[in-house]
């Protein structure tokens, strides 16, 4: 069987440069905050374009110190979408701040901007001010940012760029990231660049910003215990740090497999039924997720289990329709009704850079036997 995903071959495939890394991490003796997390902070920012990159323990601390940096907190609302992993709108709540989900432009799976707008202009009653956008860059590519950018403009509204799915992604020929106050990503291990283990960062050109947010992961110290404000534990240890620097050296290369890979995917589409995924045409694609469309999931997925293959639903149940949230968050006009039949119809196939050609070849057969 194919699997839907693949983190063990990721680091089969370094093997030989992650273990002298974590020898030389082991071996430094400082394993919190010390010199490799430095330097990956320092290579990350360099990598990405932004001035500066923050270290922290996962992807949805990132986002909920990117809100506490910002000032945002109880008495506002944040608005995301509920088309996403969980940690988004859990994040919003982690920052005591109130979420107001908004739907997705169906085609990309990102947030629809102009129910942005209406809703920044028109809020849900009851609702708290609205002092920030989460955007999702969903799958490995962006969400329609120059529009959502405009509107939070307007409306005096912070733009926190969640790009836990896009690391490498562009938009007019800036890597995702850089659009707005701040960028966050996960480094989860199957991200594609992921740590062996739980990690996250977060980059923004905002000197100010940057050095709250380092203050507020460790216990809001400026001065070594010392508190000048609430704070929290999340560091990014330095075995993690010392791993992903020797990944993001290979990110541009693994990225570019990835699309590779999902060019054999669209050719086998090419005269199927299914609905492959849309690309914008102003940004690259970084395919963290291959996700075709169809209203036969179930189907869909036992023809390809049957042909060896592995999927992935990204994802099941939107945010909204979950017991822990539904009932109590408020949403734009339309529902989330794109949202909702979204995830009833996406299934991710088997994308990942170590794929060998024997097993691409294998999954673009089976789509053409299964999916046509």
């Amino acid at each position: 069987m194919i699997p839907a995903a693949n983190p063990g071959a990721g680091y089969r495939a370094l093997k030989a440069e992650i273990d002298a890394a974590v020898a030389r991490a082991l071996e430094s003796g400082w394993y919190i905050l010390g010199q490799e997390g430095t330097a990956f902070e320092q290579e990350f920012a360099a990598w990405l374009g932004a001035a500066h990159a923050v270290g922290c323990g996962n992807g949805t601390d990132a986002l909920a110190l990117a809100l506490r940096g910002l000032g945002i907190g109880p008495g506002m609302a944040v608005a995301t979408v509920s088309h996403t992993a969980v940690a988004t709108v859990a994040a919003i709540e982690m920052a005591g701040a109130v979420p107001v989900l908004i739907d997705i432009e169906p085609l990309h799976y990102t947030m629809d901007p102009e129910e942005l707008a209406e809703v920044l202009a028109h809020p849900p009653p009851g609702l708290p001010p609205i002092r920030a956008a989460i955007p999702v860059h969903l799958y490995g590519q962006a969400a329609d940012m120059h529009p959502i950018l405009a509107a939070c403009r307007r409306h005096g509204v912070a733009v926190i760029e969640d790009c836990s799915q896009a690391h490498g992604a562009t938009l007019g020929g800036r890597k995702l990231g850089t659009l707005g106050a701040v960028g966050t990503f996960s480094l989860y291990p199957t991200k594609n660049l992921g740590a062996l283990g739980d990690g996250g960062v977060l980059a923004t050109d905002d000197a100010e910003l940057a050095a709250r947010v380092a203050a507020l992961r460790q216990y809001g110290w400026r001065t070594h215990y010392i508190s000048d404000e609430v704070g929290v534990n999340s560091r990014l240890d330095e075995l993690q740090a010392a791993i992903l620097r020797v990944k993001l050296h290979h990110l541009d290369g693994q990225n570019a497999r990835r699309q590779a890979i999902a060019a054999r995917y669209f050719d086998a589409l090419a005269d199927a039924a299914i609905a492959p995924p849309v690309r914008r045409a102003d940004g690259t694609h970084v395919f963290h997720q291959y996700v075709i469309r169809t209203p036969d999931r179930t189907i869909a997925q036992v023809r390809l289990r049957e042909q060896g293959v592995g999927t992935g639903i990204h994802y099941p149940v939107p945010v909204h329709l979950q017991p822990a949230y539904k009932g109590r968050i408020a949403l734009g006009p339309a529902g989330c009704h794109a949202s909702e039949t979204a995830a009833l119809e996406v299934l991710s196939l088997p994308i990942y850079p170590e794929l060998a050609e024997g097993e691409v070849a294998h999954v673009a057969d089976a789509i053409r036997r299964c999916l046509a």
